[in-house]
């Protein structure tokens, strides 16, 4: 039988795809490369774009397509044979990322077309892949001596193992935990749809009762909801306990000795390219031109929200004393007492939203909010392609003229076996191909709270917002309108900016106008009532500043745990992480909690040296919604001029010119304090 990962033509054959094709045909792939490889560099001649990169852009498609959809069962369908296959490919695919980032000939040719006279004749999208290649290759070693440039590629392919298991430890200790209740008596304070969840997970598995897991929407309604106390703290415990020498599952998945490894490495690694540090390293592909400037930006909007979130917790301590009876307010009970404040302040809690927030209703009207502002029509097309799983779903992106402009996959809720967090991944880029352009397609993944028995899942407003952040993304990667793939969607985009797209759609979220177009209850067709609606907009920023604050010690401790990384000293990563909240935190854990044992954005993703991009790219995306503030927020003009500077041109062109040419201007940082409820 062939083998369905080297089937490339078309969308992935999931259901035919199993565990043993995987490293026979990424083997097969690879040796074909080289052999190309090889081929066009054989003769030594002069090198134009279309003899050197096109072909080089077709091999690294090839492998992308065979790749992906192995990379995304592995997140969404785990299962030990598969994780196997994944990691056997791992350190080939790293080795063989890093030969072609080293091979002098190659580096050699794309100088040559650097300096031919016609350089200047290519588009702005070739010149702009050509020169991120020529910084790509210097990023990669390719100026080092012989013994270093081995020592570059054993590091990259250690740190590529290295990451893939700090994700599994995470997965794997999440999954292991879980407490079955043989009655509700525990779980008073949660809402009915929060008690059928667990009602329905304790029977997935033949079991009575209620069972009680660390996927995300089970925690949070515990924390949030349950009256009992040790039951949060228990809940709490094991969930910022994960892959860790603390809690329920101590020392069975820690992933302490990888983290101090992985750290070491990056920072060898970045010295041995004549960096400092690894995080002078990370800016050297983003918008930020120094870590100073990096560490005053946060420096200076802790200093703007620290005072206002003091306050908001000193007024939860308040709270909790004389109205909830807590003398201590401990870490597990801030988001229990947090929403008791939010009611009682504002007659507003997150299951007051639920349900007006049916998932399809949701999602219908994400698809509306999408076409009025970018004249677009999206459509479902499930029953004609291979999913894998029955909760999955597949949608194209049309034109005006009905061309197919981008497809999406969706997997939208909780399960086991799936890694927990939501994402936009690459199933297929934008590309000129020797047939036409190649239509670009993606995976849009959450974890929402799953539909119970016969009703649609309902979804918090935080929820809401979350696909809606995510089809931001998916937007960049679909909507462009570049030809060349390494600069094609989200590729080449600054990372610090990479989060403009998504964190601009969650502006619509919030607005009357848009919410009209999906939020309705999903019993009665009833939209949300004017008095509920003011409540929303009335609490929209409370304890604003409490998140701000969390969200910056994320980021300064990310940051600087790869810029002041010492090897006489170690990571130091406990040390540091108390060195940071002593600076920014309002409200700290337990000294048992080991919140940076799960932080899989900066040791499994790629957000190292890099989790700031998402308070910097707000200051872009805050600023960006202004003008729809300004001009209506499906103002023809600003939706099309949005389209047409950043979501068609990718990585193509400087960002901040790009930028510009939407707003007018350099962008500022008044839209986000406003938004954020804080001074300016």
């Amino acid at each position: 039988m062939d083998n369905p990962l080297l089937q490339t033509d078309g969308l992935p054959p999931f259901s035919a795809i199993r565990p043993e094709h995987v490293e026979p045909a990424i083997d097969q792939i690879l040796s074909d490369n080289r052999r190309q490889l090889d081929a066009l560099l054989a003769d030594g001649r002069d090198h134009d774009y279309d003899s050197l990169v096109r072909p080089l852009e077709a091999m690294t498609d090839r492998l992308s397509k065979a790749w992906s959809p192995v990379s995304h069962l592995n997140s969404v369908m785990n299962s030990e044979e598969l994780r196997a296959a994944y990691n056997a490919c791992l350190p080939k695919l790293s080795e063989y990322s890093t030969e072609l980032g080293q091979n002098e000939a190659l580096f050699r040719a794309y100088e040559q077309i650097s300096q031919r006279p016609e350089f200047n004749r290519l588009t702005a999208a070739q010149r702009k892949t050509v020169e991120n290649a020529l910084r790509d290759f210097r990023l990669a070693g390719v100026d080092l001596p012989a013994e270093q440039k081995q020592r570059y590629r054993d590091i990259a392919s250690r740190l590529s193992e290295l990451s893939s298991k700090f994700g599994e430890n995470v997965l794997d200790a999440t999954h292991a935990w879980e407490l079955l209740l043989p009655d509700a008596s525990r779980l008073d304070g949660l809402p009915e749809s929060s008690l059928a969840m667990l009602k329905q997970a304790a029977a997935q598995k033949d079991a009575d009762g209620y069972r009680l897991t660390l996927d995300f929407p089970c925690v949070f309604a515990v924390l949030a909801y349950a009256e009992d106390r040790e039951l949060r703290r228990e809940i709490y415990t094991a969930f910022g306990t994960r892959a860790s020498d603390q809690g329920p599952n101590a020392g069975r998945w820690d992933n302490r000795e990888l983290m101090e490894e992985i750290l070491s490495l990056r920072h060898e690694q970045a010295r041995l390219l004549g960096f400092a540090n690894y995080a002078e390293r990370s800016l050297a592909t983003k918008m930020a031109d120094s870590t100073d400037a990096v560490i005053d930006f946060l420096t200076d909007l802790a200093a703007r929200s620290r005072p206002q979130a003091q306050q908001e917790l000193e007024e939860l301590r308040a709270f909790a004393n004389e109205t909830l009876g807590l003398a201590e307010l401990e870490p597990w009970d801030i988001t229990w007492a947090g929403e008791k404040l939010r009611q009682a302040r504002y007659q507003l809690s997150q299951e007051d939203l639920r349900p007006y927030f049916p998932a399809p209703r949701v999602i219908d009207g994400l698809f509306q909010v999408v076409e009025r502002l970018y004249q677009v029509r999206i459509v479902e097309r499930t029953h004609e392609v291979e999913i894998w799983h029955p909760d999955a779903q597949f949608f194209e992106i049309r034109d005006p003229d009905g061309t197919v402009r981008g497809q999406f996959y969706t997997d939208l809720y909780a399960r086991e076996k799936k890694r927990g967090g939501a994402w936009m991944d690459e199933c297929r880029v934008r590309r000129q191909t020797a047939g036409g352009v190649q239509t670009p397609v993606a995976y849009l993944t959450c974890n929402f709270t799953p539909p119970v028995g016969d009703a649609p899942a309902l979804l918090t407003h935080d929820e809401v917002q979350t696909l809606f952040h995510e089809f931001g993304h998916g937007l960049h990667h679909m909507l462009t309108r570049v030809d060349c793939a390494s600069v094609s969607g989200i590729n080449g985009v600054p990372w610090d900016a990479v989060e403009l797209p998504s964190q601009f759609m969650e502006n619509w979220c919030w607005d009357r106008e848009a919410l009209d177009l999906f939020a309705a209850h999903y019993q009665t067709g009833e939209r949300i009532p004017d008095t509920l609606y003011q409540r929303m907009q009335a609490a929209k920023n409370f304890q604003s500043a409490m998140q701000m604050v969390r969200q910056l010690e994320f980021s300064l401790f990310d940051f600087r745990l790869h810029l002041e990384y010492d090897p006489a000293r170690g990571p130091r990563v406990q040390e540091l992480l108390e060195e940071v909240r002593d600076q920014v935190a309002v409200m700290r854990p337990p000294a048992w909690h080991r919140f940076p044992n799960s932080f899989s954005h900066i040791f499994a993703g790629g957000y190292a040296a890099g989790y700031y991009s998402y308070k910097w790219a707000e200051v872009l995306s805050a600023d960006a919604f202004s003008r729809f503030e300004e001009e209506g927020i499906f103002s023809a003009d600003a939706g099309t001029d949005f389209r047409t500077h950043i979501l068609e041109k990718g990585g193509s062109e400087d960002l901040m010119d790009l930028y510009v040419a939407f707003r007018g201007r350099k962008p500022t940082i008044d839209a986000l304090l406003r938004h954020s409820g804080l001074a300016a």
